[in-house]
């Protein structure tokens, strides 16, 4: 398992345990985190489950892909440069401690 923070726009933060070879979108709802959307269920076409990476983990992470960089062209917060879609980010060790910001809105 590995310990991903999710921050709502509040500030109120949520630690929960992901299994490895989950997104990060799907630990976001399979506990239930307010926030993501997710409404193409991880598909990569909604842009519903948009979040703000922690700085401290952008050279963990694989970089967007083309379909995920055009996607993040469409989210309805800002897009930022720490601006990824969870459904995206596979859970690995290596995230154990990954925090990632929710916009304050998806739609």
């Amino acid at each position: 398992m590995t310990r991903i923070r999710y921050v709502e726009p509040c500030g109120r933060a949520r630690d929960v345990e992901v299994d490895q070879g989950l997104s990060v979108m799907e630990g976001a709802i399979l506990n239930m985190v307010p926030g993501i959307e997710a409404e193409c269920g991880g598909a990569c076409v909604c842009a519903t489950c948009h979040v703000y990476v922690d700085e401290a983990y952008g050279s963990t992470l694989c970089p967007p892909n083309a379909t995920e960089h055009e996607m993040l062209d469409t989210v309805a917060s800002e897009r930022r440069p720490t601006s990824r879609l969870s459904c995206q980010i596979k859970v690995v060790a290596a995230l154990d401690g990954l925090t990632v910001y929710l916009p304050e809105r998806q739609t």
